[in-house]
């Protein structure tokens, strides 16, 4: 939709700017010879005073429309307004024309006023999607959590004792977020960016305060002249941490990001004057606290980096484009595994393949964003569930049950050749939850739960022990057959 906001131009005048389309190999001279009466009406509308008033409008709403297309924040926000407003304007400005009554004027006014409108529907629909609510929603439960734990506290003057249980919460929204769908659109890939990035920001400033709490006290004063400065300054920092998690989460009305840093600049410039040669524990506390200085003013950046598309708009980005590659090589794989299967042939077992891409995969750079976290492990859990299944084919064919094998550990491995032959049907599932084959996979691998279940070992601990992993792996196809379905993406 937003790429029609540059076309127009050519919506409004389109046609009549060369006299409609050439059929004929006639050169130009010729078609304004043949065509006088239309070069000169499309002159006339050209320079018409109602065309000239949509092209300036035109202009207008070319330059809103970008604005438009990447707004990310919600109906209450100052730039809503605005753009709203200026778009409602404009709208009010094109339905004023005057077009005289002439049909081709009403039609380049009306396709005007359609595009305004098109923006305007496209603003409120992404500032009131579900999804950007669900965003803000969990935003939202984020700053509630991190002021009570960590901002109030501090205002207050005393110092925030940072909690596993706070720690956690903050980790399971994080994983939410990553969660929340999309669907292709740039404000709504913008706004879960933005959310993610200030929440992950906040987990490593938090973590870092975690593990200053382990830490050993400072050095004493009389250890060196300089300590006694540098114990203010390690005061000053945690002071600043409070302050750039409250800044982060939105919950500091009155600092700026520009201010913290420059405050923690100073700091920095500070410790670097201060002379303490010839003392390596000094020298080493001092660099411990330009190190704690170095991490807070890494996340300062976050208020301008959010208008970067290849941040957001991850299919930009290298380490995805790297994800995918491996993705669809082991796709490759996946397919020619089946396909020797199918034919009863169990000679191609690239074994060797599939750990070398679960070792790209581990050296792939995440930058620890949790969206390309995720979609290294779902990744990852594809290359597995391949591996698995090679070993199970590869047990069951090696598989030679002696006379006296306890008839609870058979029942077990008919139950596993049974869950090998369903694995075969989920790999090459390329469906939604919603097929009639999904839910016979579904209802399938259940049923081979139940078989397990019903499995009595009679005290036998080797099929007890098969038993547990046979019931892990079925659990394991039913997980990988419901992420194969979930549409999730980055």
């Amino acid at each position: 939709m937003c790429a029609n906001v540059f076309g127009v131009l050519k919506s409004l005048f389109g046609k009549p700017f060369d006299g409609g389309k050439r059929m004929d190999h006639g050169g130009p001279q010729q078609q304004q010879q043949q065509h006088p009466t239309q070069q000169q009406q499309a002159f006339y509308q050209s320079q018409h005073p109602t065309m000239m008033r949509l092209y300036e409008i035109q202009k207008e709403v070319a330059s809103l429309g970008p604005q438009v297309c990447t707004f990310s924040g919600l109906q209450n926000d100052r730039d809503y307004k605005r753009l709203e407003r200026e778009l409602t304007r404009l709208l009010l400005e094109a339905d004023k024309v005057d077009t005289e009554g002439k049909a081709e004027l009403q039609g380049a006014r009306k396709r005007a006023a359609q595009e305004v409108e098109g923006l305007l529907h496209y603003l409120e629909e992404n500032a009131t999607h579900p999804s950007r609510l669900a965003i803000e929603e969990l935003s939202c439960e984020a700053r509630r959590l991190v002021d009570e734990g960590v901002v109030a506290p501090q205002r207050a003057g005393g110092a925030a004792e940072i909690s596993d249980e706070l720690v956690d919460t903050l980790q399971e929204l994080i994983l939410k977020l990553t969660q929340i769908k999309t669907e292709g659109r740039v404000p709504l890939r913008k706004a879960r960016y933005r959310a993610l990035t200030r929440l992950c920001a906040v987990q490593d400033v938090i973590e870092g305060r975690t593990r200053q709490q382990t830490l050993s006290l400072p050095l004493s004063e009389d250890t060196h002249e300089a300590v006694h400065r540098i114990n203010q300054v390690m005061v000053q920092v945690s002071v600043a941490r409070s302050q750039l998690v409250a800044l982060l989460m939105g919950l500091s009305g009155r600092d700026s990001c520009a201010h913290l840093s420059r405050i923690l600049t100073e700091m920095m410039v500070e410790l670097d004057a201060l002379d303490v040669s010839g003392n390596a524990a000094v020298r080493n506390y001092r660099k411990q606290v330009v190190e704690e200085i170095n991490g807070l003013l890494k996340h300062l950046d976050l208020e301008v980096e959010g208008d970067d598309t290849r941040r957001y708009d991850l299919a930009q980005n290298n380490s995805i484009r790297e994800i995918e590659a491996v993705r669809g090589h082991v796709s490759h794989l996946r397919g020619e595994i089946l396909r020797y299967c199918g034919m009863g042939e169990f000679n191609f077992r690239p074994k060797a393949e599939l750990q070398s891409l679960l070792t790209h995969l581990d050296q792939v750079d995440t930058a620890k964003n949790p969206c390309i976290r995720e979609a290294r492990r779902r990744a990852v859990l594809e290359v597995q569930a391949i591996i698995t299944f090679l070993d199970l084919r590869e047990a069951l064919a090696r598989r030679q049950p002696g006379p006296h094998e306890h008839p609870s550990h058979r029942a077990v491995w008919l139950v596993l050749g049974s869950l090998s032959d369903l694995q075969a049907q989920v790999l090459g599932f390329d469906g939604k939850r919603a097929d009639k084959s999904y839910m016979m996979l579904e209802e399938l691998l259940t049923k081979q739960l139940l078989a397990l279940d019903a499995v009595d070992p009679q005290g036998d601990e080797g099929t007890k022990m098969a038993r547990k992993q046979a019931v892990k792996f079925a659990q394991n196809i039913l997980s990988y057959l419901d992420m194969k379905t979930d549409e999730w993406e980055y």
